[in-house]
């Protein structure tokens, strides 16, 4: 090996140093951009996925907004604080004495709804299909 780069001159080795360091340097530049592309990459795919966030929360404060505006709720509102009562409807207040006692009734003295919620699940289906 020696014997074919000894006729070659000290410039020639010097030009072909310099080509290996030049191409050293290309490579590590490559591979510099490259990591910074991905970099990049990555930070977009993060700013897109936080715009997807911030696009369904500001969806749902718009739902809220249009929600808290309607007149459904502030009709709501209007009956749960201020005792509105609009016309046609009747007010039933029941006291808390009244929800808290253990009535005993027979079975023959409560209205249907009552009586069937007593029943099971499967003995309600029976009766809806076979019943009365």
């Amino acid at each position: 090996m020696s014997s074919r780069f000894s006729h070659t001159s000290s410039f020639t080795k010097m030009i072909i140093i310099v080509e290996f360091l030049l191409v050293a340097y290309l490579l590590y530049s490559l591979t510099k951009n490259i990591y910074h592309s991905y970099q990049i990459d990555k930070h977009i795919d993060s700013f897109r996925e936080n715009n997807l966030n911030i696009e369904s929360e500001n969806i749902q404060k718009t739902d809220d907004y249009l929600y808290f505006t309607s007149e459904e709720y502030i009709d709501k509102i209007a009956k749960q604080n201020l005792g509105l009562v609009n016309p046609g409807e009747e007010v039933i207040i029941l006291s808390p004495d009244v929800l808290t006692e253990d009535i005993e009734l027979d079975e023959d003295d409560l209205p249907d709804y009552a009586r069937v919620s007593r029943m099971s699940v499967s003995g309600q289906w029976w009766n809806f299909f076979f019943g009365d």
